[in-house]
């Protein structure tokens, strides 16, 4: 799979009726429905997290080639902790491996892998595969996947905010300089085009304390679609919603 611009007789986006002129740079998406997927199918919640990861193998090989500029996609969050811990383990057992098989084609796309979210927590053979996913990426060109892991919003922020009091303690900064832009430089997505467009699955209504800072103009798009069952289409459609939309950022039509 190599990464290239859109091209005309890319059917796939044109009959979702895409203008490869109007695409969202950043779209971010809350994968939710592996559990209820599994369910459905008297299947181990950690089946559905497995069929999860074949979906976001089709979102990353269906946003490269038509040009997005950043994909970011939330895999763990600070509450996910709350889960079984039967759960979350094999969660951890699962990301080293998905990183393992998928590199190869994500290196050979082109595609940049970041990861957001306090790593501290994280066992260490999971730190380990994300920072050599980073590493043996970090000269590509294309487009931007950030995994958002053990990640939440509101901790971001605090984070972000603990940092910037460190370096106005230190007089590294004055705090009556401290604006919105100082506070965004310190966020996990610092570097990131601003958001465009957040899509959740599963058919929830919520953002689930996921880039609370980063959603201030971004559209909204919730599909039925179960996480497991999203599809490359499912994609296109959700951009098709996006470009259907009047961005106003706070102010009237003209």
């Amino acid at each position: 799979m190599t990464a290239r611009p859109a091209r005309p007789e890319d059917e796939p986006w044109r009959a979702a009726g895409l203008d490869p002129r109007k695409l969202p740079r950043h779209v971010a998406i809350i994968m939710d429905g592996n559990g209820r997927w599994a369910e459905r199918r008297n299947l181990p919640r950690s089946e559905g997290h497995r069929a999860g990861t074949e979906a976001v193998r089709r979102v990353i090989r269906a946003s490269a080639p038509i040009g997005l500029s950043a994909l970011t996609l939330y895999a763990f969050s600070t509450e996910n902790w709350k889960r079984p811990s039967q759960e979350v383990e094999s969660l951890w057992r699962l990301v080293p491996e998905v990183f393992e098989r998928d590199l190869p084609e994500i290196r050979e796309a082109g595609v940049r892998v970041r990861v957001v979210g306090d790593r501290g927590g994280l066992p260490e053979e999971v730190r380990t595969a994300v920072a050599r996913a980073e590493a043996e990426t970090a000269a590509n060109t294309g487009m931007v996947v950030t995994f958002a892991i053990n990640y939440g919003g509101r901790d971001e922020i605090v984070r972000a905010a603990r940092r910037l009091a460190i370096e106005a303690k230190a007089g590294a900064i004055d705090p009556t300089a401290i604006d919105e832009a100082a506070l965004a430089a310190r966020l996990d997505t610092a570097g990131l085009p601003e958001l465009d467009l957040l899509v959740r699955t599963g058919g929830e209504m919520r953002v689930s304390n996921f880039l609370l800072w980063e959603l201030a103009y971004a559209e909204f798009v919730s599909v039925p679609v179960l996480w497991p069952d999203f599809t490359a289409d499912d994609l296109y459609r959700a951009l098709a919603e996006y470009q259907r939309r009047d961005r106003r950022f706070g102010g009237v039509a003209t």
